[in-house]
């Protein structure tokens, strides 16, 4: 008999809770990325080891399970727990597949702290968008709500398109139609997104990533200006000295 979604979720959160770190957690929590979320403190490669057999366990299973267990992860609202919910779908992709752009807007709810939103879009949203199960125009949507994580969930989604370890291939199209609504926008979090999805654009169309620099120049962030420049020229996003 197959287990429950929920009953599943439950299991995944009990084998984070064996990670749990209460200084690794209060270091997130309290700074390096203050959420809402309940986090264990578990650490990338521990979300991972726990990922790992619940993925061969649920190789056979429907992927609407998976889709199914992702949903609840993101309900218990927990930080680890919704990663490897996130990271589980993108290891399925007839569970991907499942994926409308209302299911895809319910797997990013309660994100609000740029771990959260940067391994949703690269596990989910980015990919939904490279593979057109959301359009353009939602991606805009996002670009332009009143929420900075939704607004950072668009910039963050570019680097997926670009990102030859994500898949991607390069798209100077979407990516610099995103980064065109942000050239004038002075939260950090978001600078620091513009910078990251103009970075990962480089590899793949540096001329264009120098022309919109250019044009922009004017009202970009300083940190989008001084690591977009440094990538252009060295490749790398600081110099070495």
């Amino acid at each position: 008999m197959t287990m429950s979604p929920d009953r599943i979720a439950v299991r995944i959160e009990t084998a984070l809770a064996a990670h749990a770190s209460a200084e690794r957690a209060g270091v997130m929590s309290g700074g390096y990325a203050p959420s809402r979320l309940r986090y264990f403190g578990a650490s990338n490669p521990d979300m991972r080891n726990v990922m790992r057999p619940f993925a061969r366990e649920l190789r056979a299973s429907p992927p609407s399970l998976i889709r199914d267990v992702a949903l609840a992860l993101v309900r218990r609202r927990t930080m680890e727990g919704r990663q490897v919910g996130y990271e589980l779908l993108a290891r399925r992709p007839d569970a991907m597949a499942m994926l409308t752009p209302a299911l895809i807007r319910r797997l990013g709810r309660g994100n609000d702290n740029w771990a959260s939103v940067d391994g949703y879009a690269a596990f989910v949203t980015g990919r939904a968008w490279r593979e057109g199960r959301v359009s353009d125009a939602e991606v805009v949507s996002w670009a332009r709500s009143r929420d900075p994580w939704w607004r950072r969930t668009a910039l963050a989604s570019t680097v997926t398109l670009n990102l030859r370890s994500r898949g991607g291939h390069g798209d100077a199209r979407r990516t610099l139609m995103i980064c065109r609504l942000f050239t004038k926008d002075t939260n950090p979090m978001l600078a620091k997104a513009l910078s990251w999805a103009l970075r990962s654009l480089v590899p793949h169309d540096k001329d264009s990533v120098q022309q919109f620099v250019e044009r922009h120049h004017a009202t970009l962030p300083a940190i989008v200006k001084r690591q977009v420049g440094t990538k252009i020229k060295t490749g790398r996003k600081t110099r070495r000295f």
